[in-house]
């Protein structure tokens, strides 16, 4: 059985890079810096939640992630499911955070207490410049996947010990910068589908209709990496 102190601390995780990231975007309305402030939110989720549970969790906080490194046998198949709901279910206690302040916070805000499209990911008429599905879905699953290359490469036994973080936190900030623009950036089905069901209370649909997407794309990438990656880091 999976420690519960692990998937506690996923769930916290998550709903931490949820409510940084998303939250930075909708609550300032893109007003931190605009595109640059938004990548630095997310990437600066990752480096604060690694260092703090990484040593208990390994700190995956995205679907993604996880199953990326059981690819690469770095992680146990029985704590797969586990984590994953872990990590849905905090990605949603952070959308719900977001959320709560925005209903509560009056029509003096720029929201006009209104959920909106509450940092969604979308293609077509939903993807901020209007990026197709094919675009949309080349896009996640190359971003996954290079972002599953930096997780390995950075925690590889090989690599400089205590920059893990940094790098991987970077890595997730230069992401959003190359991919808001297309779909806004998911690499990370957690986040995508807590998003989408508050876009959905908010009233529109269309996005959890489209989030069956920011499942397989990612998930596609970082079978790719997990796959690809050990055999760069093999000795042989």
């Amino acid at each position: 059985m999976t420690d519960m102190r692990k998937l506690l601390a996923e769930a916290i995780g998550t709903a931490w890079l949820v409510i940084g990231g998303c939250g930075t975007a909708i609550l300032t309305g893109g007003e931190a810096g605009g595109l640059l402030g938004i990548s630095l939110a997310f990437g600066l989720t990752v480096v604060t939640m690694a260092y703090a549970i990484g040593h208990i969790s390994g700190c995956h906080l995205n679907p993604a992630v996880s199953i990326g490194l059981f690819m690469a046998k770095r992680f146990d198949g029985k704590d797969l499911g586990p984590y994953i709901a872990a990590q849905i279910v905090g990605g949603l206690i952070g959308a719900g955070v977001i959320a709560v302040i925005v209903k509560t916070g009056g029509t003096g805000t720029h929201l006009h207490g209104k959920l909106g499209a509450f940092a969604a990911n979308g293609f077509g008429e939903h993807s901020p410049d209007n990026y197709k599905l094919v675009a949309a879905l080349v896009a996640e699953a190359a971003m996954t996947f290079f972002f599953l290359v930096i997780i390995l490469g950075a925690t590889s036994k090989r690599a400089p010990a205590g920059f893990a973080p940094l790098a991987i936190g970077l890595g997730l900030a230069l992401i959003h910068l190359i991919s808001i623009p297309v779909t806004n950036t998911s690499v990370n089905p957690a986040r995508s589908i807590s998003q989408a069901v508050f876009a959905g209370f908010g009233g529109d649909w269309a996005y959890l209709k489209q989030v069956w997407l920011f499942i397989l794309a990612p998930a596609a990438g970082a079978v790719g990496a997990g796959v690809v990656y050990p055999y760069l880091d093999s000795e042989r």
